[in-house]
C-alpha cells in the first residue's frame, strides 16, 4: 500500500496555472463535507476587497491575537514562504503539519469526480487545519473576488470589505459597480458588514445587497484619523485610541489600522473581551512584508506590493509624504494583465531611474523590454509635466528582478532611496538579492 505521506504538499496544494481557475463553490463544498465542515466550528472574520485586505487581516488578526484569542489567519499570495499563507497567532503553519493536512485532503479529492482547483485545495487545508488547533478565531482572506471564491463557502461572524477598484477585469468585470457586487458575494443573510468607505458605485452595490439581506452595514469615519510620521514609521490616532506606533508605514495604513478597530468594536459587541489596550497593542505588533517595507538602508530601500492602479497610487502618496524631493530610483516589475500604463503615471513624478525586469516563473509576466517601451512613453507624452522630478531620469531593462535590484541600489548610491513595487511575485527574488 503506498505511503499517505509520499508527496509534496505545497506542489500539491499549488497544481494547476492561474488561467486554470474555476470559480465556483460546489468542489469546496464536496470537499469540506467529506473533511466533516471544519469550518462549522469556527468563528471568522470574512475580508474582501481589491487592495488593503493583507494588512486589515493583519491587523485584525493583530488585536484578537493581543487580546488573548488563539488566532489563525489565512492570506494569499505568500510573500517570501509558501507556510506563511496559513497561520496561527502570526506563527507559520510547520512543514510537519502542512504534510498532515495535505494528506488528509488529499486522501478525500481521491474520492471525488472533480477535482477541486489549488486554491479550493489550499482553502480547505486552512479551515481543516484551524478546526484541529481549535482556533478561537479565524481571519480568513478572500482569494479572488468573493462570490465564487473558495472562501464563500463560510457564514462568518462579520464580513469585511476593504478598498474596492478595478482589478481581474476579465474575471471580474470591467466596472466598479461589477467588481463590487463580486465583492460583496460575501455578504450573508443577518451578518453584520463592515465596509472601507468605497466609491459611490461600489458603495450603492453593497448597501443594496446588505439591505436584501437584512445586514447592517458600518463604515469608518475617516475624519477621525490623526496620523503622521515619524522617521519612516507612522503616529496613529483613532477614536479615542490614542497614540500608536504602527510598524506600517504607508500614509494608508491608518485608514486600514482604522478599519480593525471598528472590526474589534463590532466583535466585541459579539461577546468578544477586547479592550481598549488590546486594540493598541494589536496594532503595534502588526507587520505585514511588501507593504511601503523599509527593508534595507544606505539605500533606503523599500519594497511595496502595489500592484494595480490604486495600489501605485496609494504609494505615490506615500511617497510624496516620505520623499517629496522625489528622486527616486525604481526597480518596477509587472504582470501584463494589469493596468501598468497607469501605475507608471502614478510614481514616475517621483523617479530618477528605472530599472525594470519581468516578474520570475510567472507566464502573465510583461517582459523587461515592453515595460521600458511603455515608460519612455508616458515620459514623452507628459514630458514637461514631469520634467522636475525625471530630467536625468533613465530606463534600463534587466535580465532578472535581482540584478535589477542590485543595479539600482548601485546607481542610488548610499544616501538614496530605492523603491520595488509592482508584482508580489518578485518580492522573494527581491529579498534574495537584498539578502
Amino acid at each position: 500500500m503506498a505511503n499517505r505521506y509520499d508527496f509534496d504538499p505545497k506542489t500539491y496544494l499549488q497544481q494547476g496555472a492561474w488561467a486554470d481557475v474555476k470559480l465556483g463553490l460546489h468542489r469546496t463544498e464536496e470537499l469540506l463535507e467529506r473533511l466533516g465542515n471544519p469550518q462549522d466550528s469556527l468563528k471568522i472574520v470574512h475580508v474582501a476587497g481589491t487592495n488593503g485586505k493583507g494588512s486589515t487581516s493583519a491587523f485584525i488578526a493583530g488585536i484578537l491575537q493581543a487580546a488573548g484569542y488563539t488566532t489563525g489567519l489565512f492570506t494569499s499570495p505568500y510573500i517570501l514562504r509558501f507556510n506563511e499563507r496559513i497561520q496561527i497567532d502570526r506563527v507559520d503553519i510547520s512543514d510537519e503539519d502542512l504534510l498532515e493536512v495535505a494528506a488528509d485532503v488529499r486522501d478525500q479529492v481521491l474520492l471525488m469526480d472533480e477535482a477541486p482547483t489549488a486554491f479550493e485545495l489550499l482553502t480547505a487545508a486552512a479551515l481543516h487545519y484551524f478546526s484541529q488547533k481549535r482556533c478561537d478565531v479565524v481571519v480568513l482572506e478572500v482569494g479572488l473576488g468573493g462570490r465564487l471564491d473558495s472562501t464563500n463557502v463560510v457564514t462568518p461572524l462579520l464580513s469585511v470589505i476593504t478598498p474596492i477598484a478595478l482589478d481581474h477585469v476579465a474575471v471580474l468585470g470591467d466596472t466598479i459597480a461589477e467588481i463590487a457586487a463580486e465583492k460583496a458575494g460575501i455578504i450573508k443573510s443577518g451578518v453584520d458588514v463592515l465596509s472601507y468607505p468605497q466609491h459611490s458605485d461600489a458603495a450603492a452595490v453593497i448597501e443594496k445587497r446588505a439591505a436584501e439581506l437584512g445586514c447592517t452595514v458600518r463604515t469608518p469615519r475617516f475624519s477621525l484619523v490623526d496620523a503622521h510620521a515619524e522617521g519612516l514609521t507612522q503616529v496613529f490616532s483613532y477614536d479615542g485610541i490614542e497614540d500608536v506606533h504602527l510598524r506600517l508605514a504607508g500614509v494608508y495604513q491608518p485608514c486600514n489600522a482604522a478599519m480593525a478597530v471598528e472590526a474589534a468594536r463590532i466583535l466585541r459587541g459579539k461577546g468578544f473581551d477586547i479592550p481598549d489596550s488590546a486594540i493598541k497593542n494589536g496594532l503595534e505588533a502588526t507587520t505585514w512584508p511588501a507593504r511601503f517595507e523599509v527593508v534595507a538602508h544606505r539605500p533606503t530601500t523599500i519594497v511595496d506590493g502595489g500592484h494595480n492602479e490604486q495600489g501605485a497610487r496609494v504609494l505615490a502618496k506615500s511617497l510624496q509624504e516620505y520623499f517629496p524631493e522625489g528622486g527616486v530610483t525604481f526597480v518596477m516589475s509587472v504582470l501584463r494583465d494589469k493596468d501598468y500604463r497607469a501605475m507608471i503615471e502614478c510614481v514616475l513624478p517621483f523617479a530618477r531611474r528605472v530599472f525594470v525586469a519581468a516578474p520570475p516563473d510567472n507566464d502573465r509576466a510583461l517582459s523587461a523590454d515592453e515595460l521600458a517601451d511603455a515608460i519612455r512613453e508616458v515620459q514623452k507624452e507628459k514630458g514637461s509635466a514631469y520634467a522636475s522630478c525625471v530630467a536625468e531620469a533613465f530606463v534600463e531593462s534587466c535580465p532578472s528582478v535581482h540584478l535589477a535590484v542590485l543595479r539600482a541600489r548601485e546607481t542610488a548610491g548610499s544616501d538614496g532611496v530605492v523603491c520595488c513595487f509592482g508584482s508580489l511575485y518578485s518580492v522573494q527574488e527581491i529579498m534574495e538579492a537584498l539578502a
